[in-house]
């Protein structure tokens, strides 16, 4: 078994049965504005949202986790099972150990096996592209039979890794050559640093179909390099991790804004920090298309067996199922509130930036921008 493939277990219990959440809450600067008279039925509010041509049932996407090596297979099922249940996204995680050794293909591969309708993304890392180019992009794909790819930049989690891959040019090239090559969609996501307004330009710019913010704010997989690297006797790498892991980077709230205030229209996807259904709720007023979280539903996916048996596969999904049902029900009780019956008129509920926050994006000159952006949208969404 390779090193990647390992690195992937490890990381998946550390995150299971560690401390890996940031000490960020950015959602506590988001108000939405009660509407006292909401003139609607909330039994009526309808979760349906569009995103790249697909249609969800709840604008939700369980973000990609795992999958490279052979106790990952058992969580991914859980995990599909789930999406295909509820009509609801998913992706896997990194692909890479599968392009070194087949033998890992499997524990990938069983995600359409399981939900064989669900809207699913394919999931390599940046620096790879350059590695294993189009052909392997393109192999990424056909072993999950992909709806999208995901190119996703972890250069944070990189810079602490005692074996990162720290070569980081020349990689906005590698993804817009895939992005000419490839006819899927291409998502480009952060994994828990954010991506700012100007990055999103570039992205734009290389013909990214969609942007996944990854911001500052939920699990941080730099921070489950620390518990990696304690392991391992790595001290220099637990320093960095410690001094880089727990607050580096911009929170998610400040990336969706920033990315909202594009000049332009691109899919964006709110992950890190997702917690609840008000934190949808609030992503999604800010201008979020979709949103995404991980460690809610890990936890519940691995509960009730040990990782490796490929039994009580039935109760764990359901607890997964439960948790993004619980979601739903709490974003519909924040959109009954605000008055919006679609989570397309969400997009248009009035919004309070506070503290932090609306410092932040003040002084980057992103509050304006955005209002600018609604105003000639003819968007009545406002900022204050």
């Amino acid at each position: 078994m390779n090193q990647t493939s390992r690195r992937k277990i490890e990381q998946l219990r550390i995150c299971a049965e560690e401390e890996v959440e940031t000490r960020e809450d950015c959602f506590a600067d988001v108000k939405l504005v009660h509407v006292a008279l909401p003139e609607i039925d909330k039994d009526e509010i309808d979760l349906n949202t569009e995103f790249l041509g697909f249609s969800f049932n709840y604008p939700v996407m369980i973000a990609s986790m795992t999958g490279g090596h052979p106790a990952t297979k058992r969580t991914n099922k859980v995990l599909a099972k789930a999406a295909e249940s509820l009509g609801v996204g998913m992706g896997v995680g990194s692909q890479r150990a599968a392009l070194e050794s087949s033998e890992q293909e499997d524990s990938f591969r069983v995600v359409r096996d399981v939900a064989p309708n669900s809207f699913i993304y394919a999931n390599l890392g940046a620096p790879q592209l350059k590695e294993y180019g189009i052909e392997g992009v393109e192999r990424v794909i056909e072993m999950i039979d992909a709806d999208a790819i995901a190119i996703h930049l972890n250069f944070l989690q990189e810079a602490i890794q005692p074996e990162g891959n720290v070569d980081a040019s020349g990689c906005l090239t590698a993804i817009k050559d895939v992005c000419e090559a490839i006819k899927k969609p291409v998502i480009v996501k952060e994994t828990g640093a954010g991506i700012s307004y100007w990055v999103a330009k570039k992205l734009h710019e290389a013909g990214v179909s969609a942007i996944d913010v990854g911001g500052l704010g939920g699990t941080s997989l730099a921070a489950a390099e620390i518990y990696r690297a304690r392991a391992e006797g790595a001290e220099l790498s637990e320093h960095l991790g410690n001094l880089f892991g727990w607050d580096w980077g911009i929170t998610t709230l400040e990336s969706v804004v920033e990315c909202s205030a594009l000049p332009f229209s691109i899919p964006v996807i709110a992950t890190g920090g997702i917690r609840n259904g008000l934190d949808i709720a609030k992503s999604m007023a800010l201008g979020a298309d979709l949103c995404s979280a991980a460690l809610p539903f890990l936890k519940p996916a691995m509960g009730t067996a040990n990782a490796d048996a490929d039994t009580d596969i039935d109760a764990d999904a359901e607890k997964v199922t439960e948790k993004i049902k619980e979601m739903g029900e709490e974003l519909k009780v924040a959109m009954f509130l605000t008055g919006c019956k679609s989570t397309t008129e969400l997009k248009e509920a009035e919004v309070i930036i506070t503290g932090k926050a609306k410092e932040i994006a003040e002084q980057r000159g992103f509050i304006e921008r955005l209002k600018r952006k609604k105003r000639q949208s003819g968007s009545q969404m406002r900022l204050k």
